[in-house]
């Protein structure tokens, strides 16, 4: 599993924690900063090495196939039902971070009234 890389478009750059789960390819994520709030968005860009982590998984799939082939047609069918027994977990990790989204939003509002426009 790999933290996917992040071009922050200031002087910093960071890591995002991998997905919930750790499932799902990483790619390449580009941070802008808001503004008027002076957070950052993450942005997903590109997938440039989907193609790579998917064929390196599979490469060690095959090499899992040949060792104990048992585990490996195990490791098959059990994938797509532990997947769907994470998403709601993914679900519910969206609805969080939107409504403390929404809370950040709300209760900085007055402060960020207060403090007026901001001169870029």
């Amino acid at each position: 599993m790999q933290i996917p890389r992040v071009k922050f478009l200031g002087n910093n750059s960071a890591k995002l924690p991998p997905t919930l789960g750790g499932l799902g390819p990483s790619s390449d994520i580009e941070a802008r900063e808001n503004h008027h709030s002076g957070r950052a968005a993450f942005v997903r860009v590109s997938v440039k090495e989907e193609g790579r982590v998917t064929m390196v998984g599979f490469l060690l799939w095959c090499i899992l196939l040949i060792l104990c082939w048992p585990l490996a047609i195990e490791a098959l069918v059990l994938y797509p039902i532990v997947w769907l027994l994470l998403l709601p977990f993914r679900i519910v990790g969206i609805a969080v971070e939107g409504v403390l989204g929404l809370l950040w939003a709300v209760i900085t509002l007055p402060a960020r009234i207060l403090r007026g426009p901001r001169h870029a």
